[in-house]
């Protein structure tokens, strides 16, 4: 599938315990624990608004091959190789203006590439986001991030429509998202073997100019401006901000990743010590400061999204024939 050099640096079996970031960890556990999330998330799906929703794209983008954009194929060859993806997914670009990515697909996961991404970033920047939506899935994140973007859909405000009744449960996915993207900027850059790469993604993302017309070196140091902020007042308005964002500011994501490397995890993992599919993680090992940090900021969101589910969960099928 992909050459002699891919195939060196592939990190066989890697289990994405490996680069789960502690916010990730926790706000995943914090969902787990909300009962009949599941079922909500079933139902949705059996009202086939995830098929709604993959047609739409099928229907007006266009499908990546040896014969279709091979260069970004070949580079997305390469992603799977590395992370030893078990499968190879479908993978579209389709005309969007920002420049991003998406995972969807709770059983057959997709990825869509924006075309403004193709135009404005280099391979090595192609690859690095190819990476990041490839983590997505080999992390099993696709199930929720697809009840996200249908709840999303599902919110918009529409004429004779009863008021969409998620509204906590979706704030609680959007924070359960954010630390998602956060385990996956670690997932690309073990894939490029360049945190610079991928933070210079990032740069490109935010500002949406070609990295060739932007300096890092000073988008690095604005990141670390962004984290020195002292401001209580600063901070809680920060955090009422991000509450609605479906990515994390960019410049948050280049700091936390930094502070990955530095860590010393990323030469660990890519000098082959990481633990593989299947195997079981020690749960002192797996806590941190860290996770509690974050579950404790998770946690508030969690109640809120679990008793929302559990009032909406005996009358959603009535709501989604309604609202359809």
């Amino acid at each position: 599938m992909a050459g002699a050099d891919v195939i060196r640096h592939r990190l066989a079996d890697i289990s994405p315990k490996a680069y789960q970031h502690p916010a990730d960890r926790a706000a995943t556990a914090a969902l787990e624990r909300i009962p009949k999330l599941d079922l909500v998330v079933r139902k949705l799906i059996e009202f086939q608004y995830e098929r709604a929703l993959r047609q739409s794209f099928l229907a007006s983008s266009v499908k990546l091959g040896p014969r279709q954009l091979p260069k970004v194929w070949k580079r997305y060859e390469n992603v799977l190789a590395t992370l030893d993806m078990p499968e190879t997914y479908d993978l579209y670009v389709t005309q969007y203006p920002l420049t991003n990515a998406a995972t969807i697909g709770s059983k057959q996961p997709m990825i869509v590439l924006a075309s403004s991404a193709v135009s404005l970033l280099d391979e090595a920047e192609v690859e690095t986001v190819l990476a990041h939506e490839a983590g997505h899935i080999l992390s099993d994140h696709v199930m929720y991030t697809t009840a996200l973007l249908l709840l999303l859909r599902l919110s918009v405000p529409r004429v004779g429509i009863a008021t969409f009744p998620l509204l906590a449960l979706q704030t609680a996915l959007l924070e359960w998202f954010r630390a998602t993207e956060l385990s996956c900027d670690r997932a690309a850059t073990l894939v490029n073997r360049d945190p610079l790469v991928t933070s210079r993604t990032l740069m490109v993302m935010a500002g949406g100019a070609s990295s060739r017309k932007l300096n890092l070196d000073a988008f690095l140091a604005q990141a670390a401006e962004y984290e020195e902020w002292d401001s209580g007042w600063d901070r809680l308005s920060r955090f009422f901000v991000e509450l609605r964002l479906t990515h994390d500011f960019p410049v948050r994501r280049v700091h936390e990743l930094t502070k990955w490397v530095h860590s010393g995890e990323y030469d660990r993992i890519i000098g082959g010590d990481y633990p593989k599919r299947g195997e079981d993680v020690d749960p002192r090992a797996a806590a941190s400061d860290a996770v509690d940090h974050y579950a404790r900021r998770f946690k508030r969101i969690a109640e809120a999204a679990q008793e929302e589910v559990e009032k909406a969960s005996g009358r959603l099928s009535d709501w989604l024939r309604y609202g359809s």
